[in-house]
């Protein structure tokens, strides 16, 4: 593949260290600024912003244990240069200011007292700064500075025995409100009740502890049976330390979306009944997202509820995203007229040509929605590429056109007595190979066409060929390896995802052993394996240009890479559990992520920041495809559900119900008539997407609510489902004629 020099490269040669995942609800990540400071949430730590946060206590508070710390070790010019950027006084710091409990409480203006917590202040500073300076990535359960300073919050308590009158209080308060506002502040329970069970069980009353959990955790919504169970093995102190879990919930505010009206009305009934025990954890743990308008419905809240942290704030939705597609490349004409004369002496017409120009002139048109050529640095392409542009143009003249009269055949490949348990395929653009990863660590390669795979000769017997002849290509294979399957051995454990490069020179495989590896389909050889993820990796995927991937797995980060470095451009931090799937956008400049924590998230590859967050499973994503157009994503999950979202209005659009299993693939046809859909319910499902996008009405995206009202149109929508005899169904692929490939391994 071809080195790309310039930008992306470079700027991150700059920003790589990692400093603590930002969980904060807007997602931003703060991976790519190699600073150790944070300001509020949701702000990452440039000089403007600190300028202007300095003003508040809490923040001079971080500012002056940073700079005590960087005293105390003598980086006398860091101390100055942060104090600069920050515009703090010079008189602000004592002299004596490098002593942990120095305080900066001088006649300065703007100074604080520092002397009740600079020390804790100064400890969690200094446990970051060691951290980042260590290791990047850390175990899921170390996610967190220090379990105590989480924890700790928990120490302010009420009477234990008034906690179920507290909340058996709100309960018949919010059933007796107007029905208009009941949906939206029963919200409140799930997060409340979690909190103030955790808030028992780290004061010791157990038993409290235990009678108000059997109590109301009848009360909470089916989609969080999972995180309840989970909380109800917590029923000690010493059960909290390293729970990760109890860690995403105290560190990540829960977000609800409530409207003014709902919100003052809970407000003046707590405010009346002097309930503080419950005023202060909403301030404390939640984030209320207050709108204006008209309060929503049950149905449209429970649309959008489900994920570990509540739904996306609406401002993490509101960043421009460049979701069109770029100019596709002009194709040499010479390159085109050697093209037709090869064609010709297999005996082709010559009439295609005209139709190739007319296919090329309509891409050339610049889609204002599209990032500029530029924006990131994208790898040149080569003749073999120009040439397979041409043969991709042929292909797509002979496409059929799909609609609801007018479905696709579908051609389902069964891995037999796949014992050593298949666990990820994929497919070649052009379909000519399909590579499979299996549980006993192995990745196996195979030839759909009849033409076999062979290796390049060795070097010695490559010095005697003529590198001048005209069929030198075909000269260098070595005609004695030619098999239909090969086998790369390599990882040493299982192998989770797999991905073809575009120009089918290259496979990706990703592991439980931690690493992805690069294997060259020229030699069936490893060339890499590049290490960063310190748990299994549980997807990978090659960007659509190539030389870019992706990969996300049990650390709960994913991961850009350019083939030829080993460390990653980009680590995207900000989901609260494993990051199951990944996807590039069509255009390269965005990468989408599905998580255990049941949210998506769509993040900028330039700025490496989180410009979409999604919210509305039930269950763990293990799905994802954009539609060829880039405009709209589709995404399915353990929940059997297939969720439609608008990526420029960062919005919800529809939902397919039908599956009864996991949904473990999806993958629009060429043009993006049609939704393919293949599930562990043995099942492939046919979705007329074409329909579900063009019954959007526009007035609703305007919404105050950030809302629309989705219809309940599934079987309206449902053109086919097809059966496989026992067969579930892990990976789908559209042919460039929109044949309907799908795979699984037979399950007798």
């Amino acid at each position: 593949m071809a080195a790309v020099q310039g930008g992306l490269v470079e700027a991150v040669e700059e920003k790589d260290i990692k400093t603590e995942p930002s969980n904060d609800g807007g997602g931003n990540n703060n991976a790519s600024d190699g600073r150790l400071l944070s300001t509020s949430p949701g702000s990452s730590a440039s000089a403007g912003s600190n300028k202007s946060a300095a003003g508040a206590p809490e923040d001079q508070q971080t500012l002056l244990a940073v700079l005590q710390f960087l005293r105390k070790n003598k980086l006398n010019d860091s101390v100055e240069i942060l104090r600069r950027e920050a515009g703090l006084p010079e008189d602000l710091l004592d002299p004596k200011g490098g002593d942990s409990s120095g305080a900066g409480s001088g006649g300065a203006a703007g100074s604080v007292d520092l002397e009740g917590d600079a020390s804790s202040l100064l400890s969690r500073v200094t446990a970051s700064a060691s951290a980042g300076a260590q290791a990047p990535t850390k175990a899921p359960g170390e996610d967190q500075p220090d379990v105590n300073v989480v924890l700790s919050a928990y120490s302010q308590q009420g009477d234990p025995a008034l906690y179920g009158v507290y909340y058996s209080g709100l309960k018949r308060f919010i059933e007796s409100v107007l029905d208009c506002h009941r949906a939206e502040l029963s919200q409140v329970f799930y997060p409340l009740f979690v909190h103030m069970y955790l808030e028992l069980v780290y004061n010791n009353h157990e038993n409290e502890a235990k009678v108000f959990f059997e109590k109301f955790s009848g009360d909470q919504e089916c989609y969080y049976e999972d995180d309840l169970r989970i909380l109800s093995s917590l029923t000690k102190k010493e059960h909290m330390r390293g729970n990760e879990t109890l860690l995403d919930f105290r560190t990540s505010k829960f977000v609800l979306r409530i409207s003014r009206d709902s919100y003052q009305l809970l407000k003046r009934h707590l405010q009346e009944r002097q309930n503080n025990q419950i005023w202060n954890i909403i301030q404390e743990h939640l984030y209320i997202d207050i709108f204006d308008g008209m309060p929503r419905s049950k149905g449209q809240i429970d649309a959008m509820s489900g994920s570990l942290a509540g739904e996306a704030k609406r401002e993490a939705n509101k960043a421009k995203v460049y979701y069109g597609l770029l100019k596709e490349p002009e194709i040499e004409l010479p390159l085109d007229d050697e093209d037709e004369e090869a064609e010709n002496e297999e005996g082709k017409p010559k009439k295609k040509k005209p139709k190739k120009d007319s296919m090329g002139s309509k891409s050339k048109k610049q889609d204002p929605n599209a990032p500029s050529q530029t924006r990131i640095p994208l790898p040149e392409l080569k003749d073999s590429d120009k040439l397979d542009k041409i043969m991709y143009m042929k292909e797509a003249t002979k496409r059929i056109r799909l609609a609801p009269d007018n479905l696709p055949s579908i051609c389902f490949y069964s891995f037999l007595n796949a014992y050593q348990g298949l666990t990820a395929v994929d497919f070649t653009d052009d379909s000519s190979l399909i590579a499979g990863g299996f549980a006993d660590s192995t990745v196996r390669v195979w030839s759909v066409t009849p033409k076999k795979l062979r290796k390049v000769k060795s070097a010695a017997d490559l010095n005697l060929i003529d590198k001048e002849s005209d069929d030198v290509l075909e000269r260098i294979m070595d005609e004695k390896t030619a098999s239909e399957s090969k086998i790369l051995y390599g990882h040493s454990g299982p192998v989770y995802g797999i991905s073809f490069s575009p120009d089918r020179n290259y496979l990706l495989s990703s592991s439980e052993d931690g690493t992805v590896r690069l294997w060259s389909l020229q030699t069936f050889t490893c060339l890499v394996g590049y290490k960063g993820h310190n748990y299994p990796v549980w997807d990978t995927q090659f960007s659509h240009h190539g030389y870019y991937f992706i990969s996300g797995g049990h650390d709960r980060v994913a991961r850009l890479w350019a083939t030829d470095h080993y460390q990653p451009l980009r680590i995207f931090s900000g989901h609260l559990a494993d990051v199951t799937c990944t996807r590039f956008h069509p255009n390269s400049n965005y990468v989408v992520t599905g998580s255990s924590d049941r949210t998506i998230r769509l993040w900028d590859v330039l700025t490496g920041n989180c410009v979409r967050i999604f919210t509305g499973h039930k269950g763990p994503i293990h799905a994802l495809a954009f539609s060829p157009n880039g405009k709209f994503l589709a995404s399915g999950a353990t929940d059997g559900r297939v969720l439609l979202w608008d990526i420029g209005h960062g919005l919800m659009i529809g939902e397919l119900k039908g599956h009864t299993d996991t949904i473990y693939s999806l993958k629009f046809s060429r043009d993006g008539e049609i939704l393919a859909s293949g599930s562990m319910d043995n099942t492939v499902r046919l979705w007329d997407a074409l329909k579900a996008f063009d019954d959007l009405e526009t007035d609703d995206f305007t919404a105050a609510t950030g809302h629309v009202h989705l219809q309940d149109n599934s079987q309206e929508l449902l053109l086919g489902t097809y059966m496989s005899k026992s067969t579930p169904v892990i990976h789908l692929h559209f042919t460039r004629r929109n044949l309907l490939l799908a795979a699984g391994a037979y399950n007798p």
